[in-house]
């Protein structure tokens, strides 16, 4: 049943033996002898595609209901204390893998040795079953509905540039200034567009600059060497301003906020590694993010 299911998740026989680390013919095998116990053809088989039949459209959500039971099963007798073990994969984009989730992965490993963390460091949103990711850190406002998703912390941002740069350039005093200033934009947010809140009241400016990127790890690159004023996370930037390498610019403007979320594809049959790192990442992303205390204090 097993089988069956990641082979209609995943789309074809290959993907569902490499999911299962079963061979090609073990994953035909099962299927067919999951065919001759119900007495009925579950797929139509294609060189192009697989498809299901009625009795397999029929069999489908039975064969995820008994997983789940069985699941259940073991989970019943699981000795509580059990230490969490096996590979995660886990999706983060460049600019908060290096800045934060690499330190809480080291650890957690330490806390967990039994756990191995495969970190595929990605700037765009991945597909969490086709690309076999268990959890998925994402910034947003706006997530699939489809997916299960545990709020961690918010993801403030923050105006800055170096004091080379303001040295050439006077200080912008007003939100609208920032629209005289070369800014350092990201390629997918706020291209053209930055977002405020000022006095309890949403502001937008228009921007404009001579570099863009589609992450932020190399635009805080380029604000430290004086391209130009940039809006970067506080997660990244904040250090930096504490040691005084950039200078926050329009305290009194807060950039817009999002949210930072632990997303995952199913609630069911969560491994035990899965259900502790998600604990982990709670208590070490507090919704008052660790790295502004400091950065407040400024």
């Amino acid at each position: 049943m097993r089988v069956f299911v990641s082979v209609v998740d995943l789309g074809s026989q290959s993907a569902a033996a490499d999911h299962l680390d079963l061979s090609r013919p073990v994953v035909s095998r099962y299927l067919a002898e999951l065919e001759d116990w119900v007495g009925a053809r579950l797929m139509h088989r294609t060189t192009r595609k697989l498809s299901l039949t009625a009795a397999g459209s029929e069999i489908l959500p039975r064969c995820r209901q008994m997983l789940e039971l069985s699941s259940d099963m073991q989970a019943a007798v699981t000795e509580p204390d059990e230490a969490p073990r096996g590979l995660l994969r886990i999706s983060v984009s460049t600019s908060f893998g290096q800045a934060q989730l690499a330190d809480a992965m080291a650890a957690f490993v330490r806390r967990y040795p039994g756990v191995s963390i495969d970190l595929q460091m990605l700037d765009r949103t991945v597909n969490l079953v086709d690309e076999r990711i268990d959890l998925a850190i994402r910034t947003s406002n706006d997530l699939d509905p489809n997916l299960i998703a545990r709020r961690l912390t918010v993801c403030r941002s923050v105006i800055c540039a170096s004091a080379a740069y303001l040295h050439e350039h006077p200080a912008p005093k007003r939100v609208e200034d920032l629209s005289e200033h070369n800014c350092l934009t990201h390629s997918y947010f706020g291209k053209s567009l930055w977002h405020f809140e000022q006095d309890g009241e949403p502001q937008s400016v228009t921007v404009q600059g001579n570099i863009s990127a589609n992450e932020t790890s190399t635009l805080l690159r380029a604000t430290l060497a004086g391209a130009g004023v940039a809006m970067l996370p506080s997660y990244q930037a904040g250090v930096h301003i504490v040691s005084g390498d950039l200078i926050r610019l329009l305290p009194q403007a807060e950039p817009r906020q999002m949210n930072i979320y632990a997303v995952y594809a199913s609630r069911k049959h969560m491994p035990a590694a899965l259900r502790s790192m998600l604990d982990f990442l709670v208590l070490r992303f507090p919704q008052e993010p660790v790295w502004d205390v400091e950065l407040d204090r400024l």
